[in-house]
């Protein structure tokens, strides 16, 4: 079973829940967006396999015991199968989340989450990813300058390159143009809300 550390609202610890009672009574709790980027400015976002968009590098929780930046390590190795120094990861920013929602059987989901986001540099070899066929498809690299002019538009399309395996875990790549409704918001975001700070951290980290 899933444990996670919770919080009250000023983020002060509490103690550890299950996975599931966190959510059933909506406890504050801590999690990590992934992002990796390179030093010509690109920024690398997932292709999620149950909504067929692009979200972050890799996210999910932080789990009881784990700091921010294990997490970051852990989801990037469970989500694209790449092993990282997570030591030098750079916040970008720490944004509260509250959501609810019905559940087909009837019940509620409620998530209480301090969404840490952070970005980190790298530099290796593409065919050392390494999917969660179960969740991801592959990823996309575009670069973090003319996505955000794309946010800002809010339509248009730009250049991205895919990255994908094979059925024999082969890397395999393709140049694609993608489109502005390709990337994924939840209800009442906006795509340049959600991903500007992230890019314009992109940005100035390799701008140097």
């Amino acid at each position: 079973m899933e444990y996670l550390d919770y919080y009250n609202e000023k983020g002060e610890y509490i103690g550890y829940k299950s996975r599931k009672e966190i959510h059933e009574k909506g406890l504050w709790h801590k999690t990590v967006h992934c992002w990796l980027y390179d030093n010509l400015g690109n920024i690398y976002f997932q292709i999620r396999k149950d909504s067929n968009k692009f979200y972050t590098t890799a996210s999910g929780h932080v789990l009881k015991g784990e700091t921010v930046k294990d997490a970051f390590k852990r989801e990037i190795k469970e989500e694209i199968g790449l092993s990282i120094d997570s030591s030098d990861a750079t916040l970008v920013r720490i944004v509260p989340w509250k959501m609810d929602k019905l559940k087909k059987d009837g019940s509620t989901f409620r998530d209480r989450a301090w969404a840490n986001t952070y970005v980190d540099l790298f530099e290796d070899d593409i065919n050392k990813f390494n999917f969660d066929k179960n969740e991801v498809l592959g990823l996309v690299r575009v670069n973090a300058k003319e996505a955000l002019e794309l946010f800002k538009k809010g339509e248009g399309t730009i250049k991205a390159f895919i990255i994908k395996q094979d059925d024999e875990n082969n890397i395999i790549t393709e140049n694609k143009i993608v489109d502005f409704n390709d990337f994924e918001v939840m209800e009442h975001e906006t795509t340049y809300e959600k991903y500007n700070e992230v890019l314009k951290k992109v940005i100035e980290l390799t701008e140097r």
